[in-house]
């Protein structure tokens, strides 16, 4: 269950890295109309706040998506006979 999520998270990896970057330009856009209301007009900030939180949730989507698409790709080349390979079995007749 857990691969199937992982693998169609990862699916478009493109759309991921777009709403990562629209999340860091909605974040941009945020801190810097923070900054410009704790200067000069303070319902500037009301606006970054409010700006923040679409900002981060797109981001992070964005961000779970390209891991999804990185993590499945190792998931897909891992061979199931890797996990023996770490196993000293061989040497148990010592």
């Amino acid at each position: 269950m857990l691969k199937q999520l992982i693998y169609r998270l990862g699916q478009q990896p493109k759309l991921s890295l777009k709403r990562f970057f629209i999340g860091l330009g909605l974040f941009i856009a945020a801190v810097s109309a923070i900054g410009y209301g704790y200067y000069y007009q303070p319902l500037a900030q009301l606006l970054g706040l409010a700006l923040l939180v679409p900002a981060v949730f797109f981001a992070l989507w964005g961000y779970i998506g390209i891991f999804a698409n990185r993590f499945a790709q190792i998931i897909v080349t891992m061979s199931p006979d890797d996990k023996a390979d770490d196993n000293d079995s061989t040497n148990s007749h010592l």
